[in-house]
């Protein structure tokens, strides 16, 4: 059962629905790519040369990446070339379904298995929003029916642990946690047992915020998976990797490590309102293919949706006539 959208989001009450709300968190934020895009492709320019290096400028520079950016240009290039495009605006579809076509297999729900507890081992380095995902995570699981029990594994911070106590106080849920600078195995050890106890649905395991080429917290990182694997060799079902949308290219590298060293299995891409770039998504969907589970688009409780690579293209690049 994946979790529900928020309730009360009715058609009728806010017409647009969701993607007119998803659309004016990323509007602001992304205006310059989507403006560009429009001014160069939805005039009346000749498809020539220059304007091809224009598009391929505009694609760097929202941080699609060199690779990702080759990929979409090709396959245009080569449409004209075929005459299968006779103006900008078919280039302005083309463009948009390329785009589509790479990121629409990684939007993949987080389905939330029979398992008891299903759990959720929730990584990334500093200043990402990691811990503020948990809650908002915790929130939208418990609304949705599940139980949720919450894991204090970030122990090397106090702030860590007081931040992630405070917000399962506002949700009125469990959460298992110990002192500043104890084994954050240890935590994850009790935390199992009590989510097991309590019959819980899903445990989300907290973890410390590190760089990703810190080699001693990585190997911290594996003893936490060892400890969910000893305690259930079916877990964690899920390793989260949360990714801050604005720090473009270095995600990537970040992906890379922690995908080495604990096997990620989704993505949640936080701070996308954010962002003037946000070609990001599109260069990890590329070369990565992992499901993008959820984005962050605003910092209220209801602001992290689950990933629909429809509506993103739509609230980016709309449909034109």
């Amino acid at each position: 059962m994946s979790p529900s959208h928020p309730s009360g989001q009715t058609e009728k009450n806010r017409p647009t629905g969701l993607l007119g709300r998803l659309r004016d968190k990323l509007a602001a934020a992304q205006r310059g790519f989507t403006r560009g895009l429009s001014d160069l492709l939805l005039g009346n320019r000749a498809l020539d040369d220059s304007l091809f290096e224009e598009l391929e400028t505009l694609l760097l520079s929202a941080d699609v990446g060199v690779e990702t950016t080759r990929h979409l240009m090709q396959n245009i290039t080569e449409q004209v070339a075929r005459k299968q495009l006779s103006d900008t605006r078919a280039v302005y579809r083309a463009l948009r379904q390329g785009i589509l076509s790479i990121i629409q297999p990684c939007g993949r729900p987080l389905a939330i298995t029979p398992a008891r507890p299903f759990v959720i081992m929730v990584v990334g380095v500093n200043g990402v929003g990691k811990t503020t995902t948990i809650a908002k995570l915790a929130g939208r699981l418990k609304k949705a029916g599940h139980t949720v029990t919450l894991a204090a594994a970030d122990t090397f911070r106090a702030a860590a642990i007081e931040q992630l106590k405070t917000w399962a106080g506002r949700l009125d849920i469990p959460v298992i946690a110990q002192h500043t600078g104890a084994d954050a195995a240890a935590v994850v050890h009790d935390a199992m047992h009590a989510a097991s106890a309590r019959n819980s649905d899903v445990l989300i395991v907290d973890t410390a915020g590190r760089q990703h080429t810190q080699a001693g917290l990585m190997d911290e990182l594996k003893k936490i998976r060892r400890v969910i694997n000893k305690s259930n060799p079916e877990a964690p079902h899920e390793v989260l990797l949360v990714l801050d949308a604005g720090t473009g290219q270095n995600a990537l590298s970040q992906l890379k490590h922690f995908r080495e060293a604990v096997g990620v299995t989704g993505l949640a891409l936080t701070k996308l309102d954010g962002t003037a770039k946000g070609g990001i998504l599109m260069a990890m969907a590329r070369q990565t293919g992992l499901p993008i589970r959820y984005i962050g688009v605003g910092e209220g409780m209801d602001d992290l949706r689950e990933f629909n690579a429809e509506e993103y293209v739509d609230a980016i690049l709309p449909e034109t006539e």
